[in-house]
């Protein structure tokens, strides 16, 4: 799952990026409200994190922009404004859920997990299938053939990429961005590593092969049409 955290404290923002990253999530991290709003409103994200004190624009203002466009997307608020009137502000304006600072990550982590989970009764799918391979995105479990698979955070959040855009063929450059936070370097083989290692354990123990290699391309998961 596709989270976005908006916090302009350089220390308090990459924490959050490292823990939900190795928690299994796709996490963008953006430093100013103008940013957050615009990513916001551009990308499909399952989860918003927001600072209320953001320079250029309050998360206040960030979300009732994402809710004047119609957006659903879960909020949680995670600030130092700890005024009981400040948690009911952001309450009335469509947040979900309200942190304050300082805070426990596991308290953090626990939260984003309940709010996630509260996306299945709003149409947001938890879980992802192709063929007999099922991925329980809250769980975040694998399975193919009823056969439990072990996963890595990086190997799930690259899995989960995939399975969100079966079918289409994916470069090494979009994989770097989404998976891994970073500009491709051609002289670098951690994406082949990291896909031929998803393979090993997603395809070798079964006849249909679902992840393929595009040459000069890239690489997408699909099942084979049946004859």
């Amino acid at each position: 799952m596709k989270l976005l955290v908006a916090e302009d404290d350089p220390r308090t923002g990459a924490y959050l990026q490292q823990g939900l990253s190795e928690a299994g999530f796709v996490v963008d991290r953006v430093t100013d409200g103008i940013d957050a709003l615009q990513q916001a409103l551009a990308e499909p994200y399952d989860l918003l994190i927001l600072d209320v004190m953001l320079p250029g624009l309050e998360g206040w203002e960030v979300l009732r922009r994402v809710r004047q466009a119609g957006r659903e997307v879960p909020v949680l608020f995670l600030t130092a404004r700890d005024r009981v009137e400040d948690r009911v502000h952001g309450l009335e304006l469509g947040a979900d859920d309200y942190l304050v600072k300082p805070f426990a990550f596991a308290e953090l982590l626990a939260r984003v997990r309940t709010l996630l989970r509260r996306g299945q009764a709003s149409g947001v799918p938890t879980r992802l299938a192709v063929a007999d391979l099922e991925v329980d995105l809250l769980k975040r479990r694998a399975t193919r053939g009823g056969k439990r698979i072990d996963l890595t955070a990086k190997e799930f959040a690259l899995l989960e990429l995939l399975l969100r855009r079966q079918g289409e063929i994916l470069p090494k450059s979009l994989i770097a961005s989404q998976v891994w936070d970073m500009n491709f370097d051609s002289d670098t083989n951690v994406i082949e590593v990291a896909v031929r290692r998803l393979r090993a354990k997603i395809d070798d123990d079964f006849e249909v092969k679902l992840i393929h290699t595009v040459r000069g391309m890239g690489y997408l998961l699909e099942a084979p049409e049946r004859a």
